[in-house]
């Protein structure tokens, strides 16, 4: 297990990494915070239902999601591993890899506010119904993630943005 701890403007986001579960996506993502490509960073997005900031979207989400720095240059993407093979299941203060196609997960990430069960595997949030890749869970700070989720928006983009001022990683033995 490794424990992270995401530094923000509102206070510290602590996540448990499933290391065992979901081995690509956590090496993949603490490769990323080693790198320090999260440093000045961003939350930049918030997905709400209330008020409903996703028009034409019959399947509505609650997340908050975040990138590196704009000048880092990312990774190749990785394969994805479902919520079916892992066994994490997208529920209140999940962290999952971002991806716009199955397999193309790099950098991007988000955190559910309450359950999200339209994100796993055959979920009908995207038209592939290959979910998303769960790999963490939160443990402290989910005041940290509501605070950010009802910041101000244009659309869904935050504004401003929320930055992460550093993402520390310890393995947990």
């Amino acid at each position: 297990m490794i424990l992270i701890t995401i530094t923000t403007m509102y206070g510290d986001i602590e996540v448990l990494l499933d290391t065992h579960a979901a081995p690509a996506s956590c090496e993949n993502f603490v490769r990323y915070c080693a790198a320090g490509a999260y440093t000045d960073g961003a939350f930049w997005r918030t997905v709400t239902t209330h008020p409903d900031n996703q028009p034409g979207q019959d399947i509505k989400i609650d997340v908050i999601q975040a990138t590196c720095r704009a000048d880092f240059v990312k990774y190749p993407a990785i394969a994805m591993e479902q919520t079916h093979t892992t066994g994490h299941a997208h529920r209140d203060g999940t962290i999952s890899m971002a991806r716009f196609a199955p397999d193309s997960a790099q950098a991007d990430f988000f955190v559910c506010i309450g359950d999200q069960p339209e994100l796993d595997a055959g979920g009908a949030r995207n038209p592939d119904s290959c979910g998303f890749a769960a790999f963490g869970q939160v443990i402290c700070g989910m005041d940290v993630v509501r605070r950010i989720h009802s910041a101000p928006t244009v659309n869904q983009t935050l504004t401003p943005a929320m930055t992460i001022h550093r993402i520390t990683v310890r393995h947990i033995p």
